[in-house]
């Protein structure tokens, strides 16, 4: 991965951790960075990006302060998805409302166009992105 490329990945990251770029401007930098997909392990407090030829990038963020809920509850997690989507929920504010529906983390399949939620016991939650 070139320093341009994993530059853009960390300006992107920090952005969105900070709460200063909403989810659909995430992913239009990182597909301009080439990205195919990335994975969030709330439980680990680590994301990693995965470019087509095989090079990644980890990032750290600060992991649950009020720990992850033991119940995975798919309502809760789409509501925090529809709150994103309209642009009155950002990252920050995300995460804790996912993290308190019992999602541990969850994998963005950029080319494939969705998310994977995840839940402790293996719980899905699939959402497509909006056309």
């Amino acid at each position: 991965m070139n320093e341009s490329t994993r530059t853009t990945i960390q300006s992107t990251f920090d952005a969105s951790n900070q709460g200063s770029i909403h989810f659909g401007q995430v992913i239009g930098q990182l597909v301009g960075a080439g990205v195919e997909s990335y994975h969030v392990d709330y439980r680990t407090g680590g994301s990693t990006y995965y470019l087509p030829d095989g090079s990644t990038a980890d990032f750290t963020f600060e992991r649950p302060q009020h720990g992850i809920a033991e119940r995975f509850d798919g309502d809760a997690v789409r509501a925090a998805i529809l709150g994103a989507q309209q642009g009155r929920v950002m990252y920050p504010e995300f995460k804790t409302l996912t993290q308190s529906a019992g999602c541990v983390g969850y994998t963005v399949w950029i080319a494939g166009r969705h998310v994977v939620y995840l839940g402790r016991r293996g719980e899905t939650h699939v959402e497509r992105f909006p056309d």
